[in-house]
């Protein structure tokens, strides 16, 4: 995210608070209970921006781990695409060898 952005969300969050709280006054509530009320609905939606970033942090659904996995398997099929056939032979075979021997332990 670049820098204005943040500005402009930032200003935007400004503005939509005077908004909300000309709102509440508009509806008839005095100016404590109009900022008393804004407060909750910007406390409340900040706690539920904050749960749905954990949500995503826990799970690992972020930018990063996504471009990190991506660059793995980029890196893996490099190695691969330069491997003769035999060497992909042998790999193969330890493979199956490493999937057998594990299936025998849980067995």
């Amino acid at each position: 995210m670049r820098r204005i952005d943040v500005l402009g969300i930032g200003a935007g969050v400004f503005v939509a608070g005077g908004l909300l709280y000309l709102a509440f006054s508009w509806a008839g509530l005095d100016g404590l209970s109009a900022g008393i009320w804004s407060q909750v609905i910007f406390v409340a939606g900040l706690l539920g921006w904050t749960a749905t970033y954990l949500a995503r942090a826990l799970g690992k659904n972020m930018t990063y781990y996504q471009q990190l996995e991506d660059y793995e398997n980029a890196v893996l099929q490099k190695r691969l695409d330069e491997m003769s056939p035999e060497e992909i032979a042998q790999l193969q075979e330890e493979v199956e060898k490493e999937r057998l021997a594990r299936a025998q332990k849980e067995s």
